[in-house]
């Protein structure tokens, strides 16, 4: 396997999603408006950073079923994605999710059994890329610390707790990352807080970088370094969709860090490539390509800065031309 941009690592589902005109009741029948199919879960981020240019391996496993099959044909034929990392295993089936989409917001429903492999199990070495993301929780990923110590930039998400628990040790995983991406539910959870502000502030005392995205409220983010802090509303789109969106916004963020933007630029475009994302059904299928923000900034002429990212590192600019500002992401 060449050098990488990034190697995400974590579990892939399939998804679907059914817009619905309204929610669900006990007894009752809705018909769907819409529906997409695409990868989910993990894919989400590797999707949304091979559709933005980065060179994006995957690390993860795959049922060998149906499900698994079509995953794996998308993420490789028609994404890009390397999967050298990946392993497909008998016996084990492919998670499903069905995400329900109504009022601009999304119910998720899975079927699913933890892994028979680790990340740790599949990623013995650490990987020769530029940065590696993870989503981290109640096991280990001793890999996410080899990559720091290698140079790898290190980056986190965390997932919903089904148990809803929010076991405050999962966070104790950050000392080996340097920007950690949770939503704001999940960082006020962890933390125990009352705010997506003051989650913030504790969550800054763990890790180097903290952005935390807040649906149509925007983002926050805080250099726990420089103190440097940042507010970035959300643009105003007509969501259809919210899944998978924190994960095109983390890919985001990811990317225009790799790119060596200043840290409210990096926010501000994560924050773009989830308000469009929202704007269609699905999680994978709906994160940006390139044409999709040259159309925005059709539309949106006056954002200057996305034109120049464009020309930059869209279609026909060098792959792999820039470089982190810094090995914290800062």
């Amino acid at each position: 396997m060449s050098e990488l941009d990034v190697v995400v690592s974590g579990l892939v589902f399939h998804d679907l999603v059914l817009g619905l005109p309204t929610a669900p009741r006990p007894g009752t029948e809705v018909w769907a408006t819409d529906s997409a199919e695409s990868p989910g879960g993990i894919a989400n981020f590797a999707v949304a950073l091979a559709r933005l240019g980065l060179r994006t391996g995957l690390a993860a496993v795959f049922g060998a079923d149906d499900l698994g099959d079509r995953v794996r044909d998308r993420l490789t034929h028609h994404e890009g994605v390397d999967l050298t990392l990946s392993r497909r295993l008998d016996g084990w089936q492919t998670p499903l999710t069905v995400a329900l989409a109504y009022d601009n917001d999304r119910a998720l429903v899975t079927r699913g059994t933890p892994p028979p492999l680790s990340a740790d199990e599949l990623i013995t070495t650490p990987p020769a890329a530029r940065a590696v993301a993870a989503h981290i929780g109640p096991w280990p990923n001793e890999w996410l610390a080899k990559s720091k110590a290698a140079g790898s930039v290190v980056f986190a998400d965390v997932g919903w707790d089904p148990s809803e628990r929010w076991d405050p040790q999962v966070l104790d995983q950050l000392q080996h990352c340097d920007v950690f991406l949770p939503n704001a539910g999940e960082a006020m959870s962890y933390t125990r807080t009352d705010t997506p502000d003051q989650a913030l502030t504790k969550l800054a005392e763990k890790v180097p970088l903290v952005v935390v995205s807040n649906g149509d409220q925007g983002a926050l983010a805080l250099d726990a370094g420089t103190g440097e802090r940042i507010a970035v509303p959300a643009h105003q789109v007509p969501a259809v969709d919210s899944t998978g969106a924190g994960d095109v916004f983390a890919a985001g963020i990811i990317a225009a860090t790799l790119w060596g933007l200043p840290l409210a630029e990096r926010v501000r475009f994560g924050a773009l490539t989830a308000a469009i994302s929202v704007t269609r059904y699905g999680g994978a299928d709906a994160a940006p390509t390139w044409a999709d923000l040259a159309a925005w900034h059709h539309d949106h002429p006056e954002d200057q800065s996305l034109a120049a990212l464009v020309a930059e590192h869209g279609p026909g600019a060098p792959i792999g031309s820039a470089t982190p500002r810094d090995q914290s992401g800062r």
